[in-house]
């Protein structure tokens, strides 16, 4: 049966249920992204400005997940059209080196606590993939660890632990350990037990983003501990980099791992991604002139046709440039403050037990579980994280937020260019949409 939210979801975008229809005969679940699907369908966007982006229909929408979190700046930062248009003119592949390539990098190295030398790649998964290949190649041990939930795209290591392994060979899998996080007992224990393990991979602001977050504790015992049995340490700052601060979360917890992995950001809305950190670790790639033995079997091979493309470069230098240089940071951080407060306060006027939560410009919003939390780093217990992942009444949510005008769900990624009129509409659109989803007896 079609619930009210439901109804005026169909009714408020034809367009969009018109265009699923078609694309189930092309794509998987009708999608290109496994994070898009959506029911009863998925909308489709036609241009983006700002804070806000339009659908087929003629809706305007505040995204509160702009570009998967790669649009720190917003939609269509002028500047940063203006430099892509301006390469596109000049040349989009040379099949060579450029200047570009290197101020890219410099920025990187400016930027990044851990940055010595940059490899460049097209994506997250792909900067993933070199950095645990790295690590292995440098200590000339096997397995890698990583933790429950936590995200590093879809290749077949480390997509350990995870759903949808299907097709990746169990030796594969076999390479790789999941731990839980947080528990530095039974990570040291494993090390102790283990003396092939190469490297610990995290999200080092917490699975997903941040949604179940890591203690700042963790993260200072997991240096120490690394450091002591000689494991690399790897960051992924795929979303976190230059976002949770200019120098990424190692920055923000004063924190330096051995690797980190960036894209996202990084690219400033085009496709782009790195690995970077200690010079000996990214200097495997390096081939040793006259021996044969190393160049085969120790040095690894990396190629990539849109590596540090002219595109890309011109897009992620001004980006970054604008990071480095103006209140970016400051800007998204206190909108995302702004909107985690509103939230927090709605909450407990239409007492619906829950909390918004969360670090820098990285929030969550946890319905239904009534439970104590510093609003930052919010951990639940398995009976309330089942509370608070309610999945009939989190897609109701969505889709109400949808028709108010707010793309956000249960998760917020705030840029630079959201206004306190912004939030402030989407404080609003909440109410209405919360009322909606209590009148179907779901809060």
């Amino acid at each position: 049966m079609t619930t009210p939210i439901e109804q005026r979801f169909l009714d408020q975008h034809p367009g969009s249920a018109h265009r699923h229809e078609t694309a189930r005969s092309l794509f998987p679940n009708g999608v290109t992204h496994d994070a898009r699907k959506q029911n009863p369908f998925q909308l489709y966007y036609t241009h983006a400005e700002g804070p806000a982006k339009y659908d087929v229909d003629g809706n305007r929408l505040l995204d509160f997940f702009p570009g998967h979190g790669a649009l720190i700046l917003g939609h269509s930062h002028p500047d940063v059209v203006k430099a892509v248009q301006d390469q596109m003119a000049a040349g989009t592949h040379f099949s060579g080196s450029t200047d570009l390539e290197m101020r890219w990098g410099e920025l990187v190295r400016e930027l990044i606590p851990s940055a010595e030398k940059v490899r460049f790649h097209s994506s997250g998964t792909e900067a993933d993939m070199m950095a645990i290949r790295m690590a292995r190649a440098y200590t000339g041990k096997t397995k890698v660890i990583k933790f429950d939930d936590h995200f590093h795209g879809w290749s077949d290591y480390l997509s350990a632990g995870g759903e949808g392994i299907g097709g990746i060979p169990a030796e594969t899998l076999s390479t790789m350990i999941v731990l839980p996080p947080n528990d530095i007992e039974t990570f040291e224990q494993k090390l102790k037990e283990d003396d092939d393990i190469a490297a610990v991979i995290l999200e080092p602001t917490g699975a997903h983003m941040g949604a179940n977050p890591i203690l700042p504790t963790f993260l200072e015992q997991l240096r120490e501990v690394t450091e002591r049995y000689g494991v690399v340490l790897i960051f992924d700052e795929v979303v976190t980099g230059f976002r949770v601060s200019k120098g990424g979360a190692q920055s923000y917890f004063g924190i330096t791992p051995d690797m980190t992995t960036l894209a996202k950001i990084l690219g400033g809305g085009l496709p782009g991604g790195a690995v970077t950190g200690k010079a000996d670790i990214i200097n495997m790639i390096e081939d040793h002139p006259g021996d044969a033995e190393y160049n085969r079997y120790r040095r690894i091979a990396h190629n990539g046709t849109f590596n540090a493309n002219p595109l890309s470069a011109a897009a992620g230098i001004k980006c970054l440039e604008l990071v480095a240089n103006t209140p970016v940071n400051d800007t998204a951080d206190a909108r995302a403050l702004q909107l985690k407060n509103g939230l927090n306060d709605l909450l407990s006027k239409m007492e619906i037990p829950g909390c918004a939560t969360g670090i820098s410009s990285l929030m969550f919003l946890r319905l239904g579980a009534d439970h104590e939390c510093d609003k930052e780093y919010c951990i639940l217990t398995p009976e309330h994280a089942a509370q608070a992942g309610n999945a009939v009444r989190n897609q109701q949510l969505n889709l109400a937020l949808l028709n108010h005008g707010v793309h956000s769900g249960n998760r917020f990624i705030l840029t630079a260019s959201h206004t306190e009129e912004d939030i402030d509409f989407t404080v609003d659109a909440f109410e209405k949409a919360l009322t909606e989803v209590r009148d179907q007896g779901l809060v």
